[in-house]
């Protein structure tokens, strides 16, 4: 018996200074699962998250979680942003960063709680940073980094979580933790959507793929969308570039 989906959208088109990045993307997204998002460079990736969670105008088309409009659910949705897109020199602790996953459980002037904190230190232990709380992030590692705002993520008990390439400049063993959190929320019933380039880890890390290049290629579970006629589809000139690198092995 087919689910509800979480998260519908329906005839989504986004342009940027009257160059379209979408093109009338249909997607049903089912709770518990982690779906990869992929595709090249300016596939439009990126934009399908920041559509999703509000941030920009759209041409047209409707974006439903749980059959609401996202500025009634904000809270239950998490997002982390390319490191590319933090300012890393920002003076704030790990701690504050953590504890900025409260935030959106708050009224305004409410205060940062004991049960807030207990949250966060949990996020923090979970992601094997607490001893880290007091640094400042810049000083932090790049996978600390990505770690930290994982933790943030982890403390706002969100039920869907928008990653945006949380495995670019990391260490293995970060990925690793990274990759196992994820599955983890996912058998708790959380909804993942994680934006990723290296191809030679889809089929080990997700569900479900979407392939995007400005359209929608196909989305589906993985076995049955990651085939090389649809990633080819999705990259065309870019793909001898990727069996050259190793990044796919088909």
């Amino acid at each position: 018996m087919a689910t509800t989906p979480i998260i519908t959208i329906k005839g989504l088109s986004v342009s940027y200074e009257r160059k379209r990045v979408l093109t009338n993307i249909y997607l049903n997204i089912e709770k518990a699962l982690i779906y990869g998002v992929i595709g090249p460079n300016g596939a439009g990736k990126s934009t399908l998250f920041k559509a999703i969670l509000g941030l920009i105008d759209t041409d047209s088309g409707a974006i439903h979680i749980k059959g609401q409009s996202i500025k009634d659910l904000r809270k239950q949705v998490v997002y982390v942003p390319q490191k590319n897109d933090v300012d890393w020199q920002f003076p704030a602790t790990v701690y504050d960063i953590v504890l900025m996953g409260r935030y959106p459980h708050k009224k305004v002037l409410e205060q940062i709680n004991a049960q807030d904190r207990e949250i966060a230190d949990q996020a923090l232990q979970e992601m094997g940073i607490l001893p880290l709380k007091n640094r400042q992030i810049g000083e932090l590692s790049g996978g600390q980094q990505q770690r930290v705002f994982l933790a943030r993520a982890l403390c706002q008990q969100a039920d869907i979580f928008l990653l945006d390439e949380p495995f670019v400049g990391i260490d293995i063993t970060t990925e690793q933790t990274i990759i196992a959190t994820l599955k983890k929320l996912a058998q708790q019933g959380k909804t993942l959507l994680v934006v990723h380039h290296d191809l030679s880890t889809v089929e080990q890390y997700f569900d479900k793929v979407i392939l995007l290049n400005q359209r929608l290629i196909i989305c589906d579970d993985t076995d049955k969308a990651f085939t090389p006629e649809n990633i080819a589809k999705a990259y065309g000139g870019q793909l001898p570039i990727l069996h050259k690198t190793g990044m796919i092995e088909k």
